[in-house]
């Protein structure tokens, strides 16, 4: 390891927004942490967890902690040096079989409803929302990699409802945004369920009622 290679104790954790603080192991002043700097984790941090870190300082003259690392938690390919290997974050994928399995049945639902009102908003409703909600993941996680003011887990939530969950689906593949956190993942899954249910009630309810 690195000489200036530092170890402290996450004391303060905020999940909902990426950041933290660390507290020194020689008692010094509490460092802050932001998730952008957690190299090589294999799930989030949490309180209690002993981290491994160097420190910078920002343009604001605040010490932060940097090429962090979470002890227990890291990726057994990395390097106990501080130095990770370049990633391939921007190399995954278009998930293109898991969106046309996931996209078949609110498809049929979206054209059968645009049919049988005779009006196409429908089918352009769910692509505009999918599109919405794939622009604003893009966007709260360039902030997070600037450490600016996020887009609130909820209104990410709203989109998804109103429509654009298969552009957060995506988002979620292809950004690696929002895919390990379990508790937005199960929110995500909830809502997805909720459209299934919907467009299954309408193909095998709606027709009745409206016949």
């Amino acid at each position: 390891m690195k000489s200036n290679l530092r170890r402290g104790k996450l004391i303060k954790w905020k999940d909902d927004r990426g950041f933290g603080f660390i507290q020194p192991i020689d008692g010094g002043k509490e460092v802050f942490l932001h998730i952008s700097e957690l190299k090589d984790a294999t799930r989030r941090p949490q309180k209690n967890d002993t981290i491994y870190y160097q420190c910078t300082v920002d343009s604001g003259g605040k010490v932060r902690a940097c090429n962090a690392f979470i002890l227990g938690a890291r990726n057994k390919k990395a390097s106990l040096n501080g130095n990770t290997k370049p990633r391939t974050a921007n190399t995954f994928k278009f998930p293109i079989i898991e969106v046309l399995l996931l996209s078949i049945l609110p498809l049929f639902g979206v054209v059968h409803f645009a049919w049988t009102i005779r009006n196409p908003l429908p089918l352009i409703f769910y692509p505009v929302m999918s599109v919405l909600t794939y622009t604003l993941y893009a966007d709260d996680k360039s902030r997070a990699k600037r450490q600016t003011w996020r887009t609130s887990e909820q209104t990410l939530h709203l989109c998804e409802l109103a429509g654009g969950w298969l552009g957060g689906f995506i988002a979620q593949r292809t950004l690696r945004h929002k895919s390990k956190k379990q508790s937005y993942q199960l929110v995500f899954w909830a809502i997805v369920t909720t459209h299934y249910i919907a467009w299954l009630f309408w193909l095998f309810q709606g027709i009745t009622l409206l016949s």
